[in-house]
């Protein structure tokens, strides 16, 4: 089963990308986690762009139509989706990459409501596939955790994983 993941930061030390790792690194066969590295290089969205010109656009259309199950991770900044996270979504506004396509949202801050409501509306209307059983919020602001440390933690191992069976039973 192949899961794209995607980060809504661009910052290196990102602990919704650490999160991604962390899951990439603890999902057992037949998971394939694959952690999208483009996000920065979309470009603004302005749909007088012909977004099937532009590769980095087509490259992420082709990723998400090309997994069987979508997975997203965003910080929430000013009570919103991060920048980057909603420039990714509303190039893909205009293609059929999210028809139906199962989808988990991942929360590493769970004051962070705000942008996990956003996001819920923005992907079902864009007719993705809410997978609400594996769809977690981790505490992990201000741990200190990198990936590693996220992976080692009993707690936050057993919620991945079982959030990583939830996907397996409902998708």
């Amino acid at each position: 089963m192949t899961i794209l993941a995607i980060a809504g930061s661009l910052r290196a030390a990102s602990l919704n990308t650490a999160l991604l790792h962390a899951i990439a690194g603890l999902a057992p066969a037949p998971f394939d986690i694959r952690i999208y590295q483009g996000l920065g290089d979309l470009p603004l969205f302005n749909p007088d762009l012909d977004a099937d010109s532009l590769p980095s656009v087509t490259g992420l259309r082709d990723a998400i139509l090309a997994a069987d199950v979508l997975m997203l991770a965003s910080p929430e900044y000013a009570h919103g989706v991060s920048g980057p996270m909603k420039n990714a979504l509303d190039w893909m506004v205009g293609n059929e990459s999210f028809i139906d396509k199962p989808l988990v949202l991942l929360n590493a801050s769970p004051r962070a409501t705000h942008a996990q409501a956003a996001l819920r509306e923005t992907v079902r209307t864009m007719s993705a596939r809410l997978i609400d059983e594996a769809c977690i919020s981790l505490p992990l602001l201000g741990s200190g955790l990198d990936a590693d440390g996220i992976a080692a933690d009993p707690a936050l191992r057993r919620a991945i994983l079982a959030m990583l069976q939830c996907i397996r039973l409902f998708s």
